[in-house]
């Protein structure tokens, strides 16, 4: 969809509608518009359209908030959860994530404009391309292009991670596999208490979350590591009914939401910004921004009975 939106013009429309909207609520333009959209794909290609933006603050308050935006690599995370926890009702609570996320965004954003970021916007001016009616045959080019650079890098660092976990589960010798007594274990054990006040202090979605900063598909393949199980049927969501409850899985995906982008983010931040700056800045700003929400969550879930 976003690739005929891309091809036939009409994303610099939108922008261009969106103006009023954004600038009165998060106090940015309708170029910040688009990057946005394309973070819930992926944020890279969202951070790096905001190349387009010539006031830097803006940009800077965009590439910040982008990976709020739910992007695909945090989808297999909701499957299994709301597979698992949320059968009856699983589109809306995916919704509810997806909605989070902007909310956040947009307070974030607000918050940075009339802080950080305080700046008087320069004029919104946007050269409208004409519409035209994109080939079936540069969609999918597009389409696959995008898609195997995604199951490309996916599947690399996926392999990786779980190689490493499989190791780590198996030592020292003569430990049970993947037990608390492993290494990944007392990784894991060591980590534990700082997600506690969120209600998921077992090791294992410590564990999940440390290998999630490498890619957010990892968390899937860490929790079937771990349990032994595969990534899909009955087996790894019956582990999960041993370490959440539906209210602390749902603050567990809140947390997966808005934590610490992927790695590949925070490069493409980086080469944009050309150095550690921002990169940590955004760590930052996620990370307790994750934490305080989550923590939120949590205790409106305790207060209304749902624990």
């Amino acid at each position: 969809i976003i690739s005929f939106l891309e091809d036939c013009g009409y994303l610099a429309r939108a922008a261009f509608v969106m103006d009023k909207l954004m600038h009165k609520f998060v106090g940015l333009h309708g170029k910040a518009f688009i990057p946005m959209l394309l973070g819930f794909g992926c944020g890279v290609p969202g951070i790096m359209a905001t190349r387009t933006m010539e006031n830097e603050k803006d940009r800077l308050i965009t590439m910040l908030i982008v990976p709020f935006m739910s992007c695909s690599a945090r989808m297999p995370v909701y499957l299994l959860l709301v597979g698992a926890f949320f059968a009856a009702n699983e589109s809306l609570v995916i919704l509810s994530l997806y909605m989070l996320g902007i909310i956040v965004a947009v307070i974030v954003a607000f918050i940075l404009r009339k802080t950080t970021f305080k700046e008087m916007s320069a004029p919104f001016v946007m050269e409208l391309p004409d519409y035209k009616l994109p080939t079936l045959r540069g969609i999918l080019m597009h389409t696959l292009e995008k898609s195997w650079g995604f199951i490309k890098k996916a599947g690399t660092i996926i392999l990786v991670a779980s190689i490493i976990i499989w190791v780590l589960s198996y030592f020292p010798a003569g430990v049970e596999y993947g037990s608390q007594e492993s290494a990944i274990g007392t990784i894991g054990t060591a980590i534990a208490p700082v997600f506690a006040p969120l209600g998921f202090g077992e090791w294992q979605p410590a564990v999940a979350l440390a290998f999630g900063l490498v890619a957010k598909e990892v968390v899937v393949g860490t929790f079937s590591s771990l349990f032994g199980v595969a990534e899909e049927g009955a087996g790894i969501a019956a582990a999960m009914h041993g370490i959440f409850t539906p209210l602390t899985a749902y603050v567990f995906m809140v947390f997966v939401l808005l934590y610490i982008p992927c790695f590949a983010a925070l490069g493409a931040i980086k080469q944009e910004t050309g150095g550690w700056k921002y990169p940590l800045i955004m760590s930052a700003v996620t990370l307790v921004t994750a934490y305080a929400v989550s923590f939120i969550v949590y205790m409106v879930g305790l207060g209304l009975g749902l624990g």
